[in-house]
């Protein structure tokens, strides 16, 4: 990879657990990432999929600067948007033009650059004008997803990070956002794209990472990476479910509390 515009090597990220008056306990951390190291070229995309609780989430807040890395190196070059929280800078009092003007400010945008790019904004987001002198806090939350989307498709960025928010609107919106993803990627924006949509990841992304409690454990071709992704799920359900009927342990244990033992 000639020229990458995200650099992730060997990145652990930690948080200490609370205990029972909020104190933080000693001791080792919970480690919610453990020795994670990728990296994305320019115009390229990287899919990250894994099990509710793998470090996906976690991955993209430590990309888009919202965590620091406890240990490990993580260079993210070039402008950054966000589609992890779409409502994130966005202020229920403010109309949704007054909400485009400030969030334009806050992802970085120049006051020249958000009246240039302004009617494309509004015209994407598929609100109609009167929304637009309304209070967010009168929007639908599809329609205040929609306006923070828009704004954040427009901003140029060369690194995108989404986060399961493709999916928002209807059809025809779904693929202007789509078609916008791609336009960006043909630009030469890097896109890591967290999803449990696996069409999507497989149609949209060059590589996919599968993360297993906050490790990596497999990178590679869309198709590969899917086709292990399931190979495990399949293993852990069935594991659990066995557990489930055979466990004996269990078994004892619910037989005592029944006792009242």
């Amino acid at each position: 990879m000639n020229d990458p515009a995200v650099v992730v090597d060997q990145l652990w990220e930690g948080f200490r657990r609370r205990g029972r008056y909020g104190w933080r306990r000693r001791g080792e951390p919970h480690w919610a990432l453990r020795d994670v190291t990728l990296s994305v070229g320019r115009g390229r995309s990287l899919g990250v999929v894994g099990a509710n609780g793998s470090g996906k989430t976690t991955l993209l807040q430590v990309l888009a600067g919202v965590l620091r890395p406890t240990r490990g190196q993580v260079d993210v070059r070039g402008r950054t948007a966000s589609l992890v929280d779409l409502s994130a800078g966005f202020h229920r009092d403010l109309t949704g033009h007054e909400n485009v003007l400030v969030g334009g400010v806050l992802l970085g945008l120049t006051r020249a650059e958000i009246r240039a790019r302004y009617d494309e904004v509004v015209d994407f987001s598929g609100l109609p004008a009167d929304a637009l002198d309304a209070p967010l806090s009168a929007y639908s939350a599809g329609m205040g997803l929609r306006l923070g989307f828009a704004l954040v498709v427009h901003t140029d960025p060369e690194v995108l990070l989404v986060d399961e928010v493709l999916a928002v609107g209807d059809d025809s919106f779904r693929a202007r956002a789509l078609g916008r993803v791609d336009e960006l990627r043909r630009g030469g924006t890097a896109l890591v794209l967290v999803s449990h949509d696996l069409d999507l990841v497989r149609a949209r992304c060059d590589d996919v990472a599968v993360l297993e409690r906050g490790s990596l454990a497999h990178v590679g071709r869309p198709d590969e990476a899917v086709a292990y992704y399931r190979s495990r799920q399949a293993v852990t359900d069935d594991g659990a479910a066995e557990r489930r009927v055979f466990d004996p342990s269990r078994r004892a244990a619910a037989a005592r509390r029944r006792r009242g033992v």
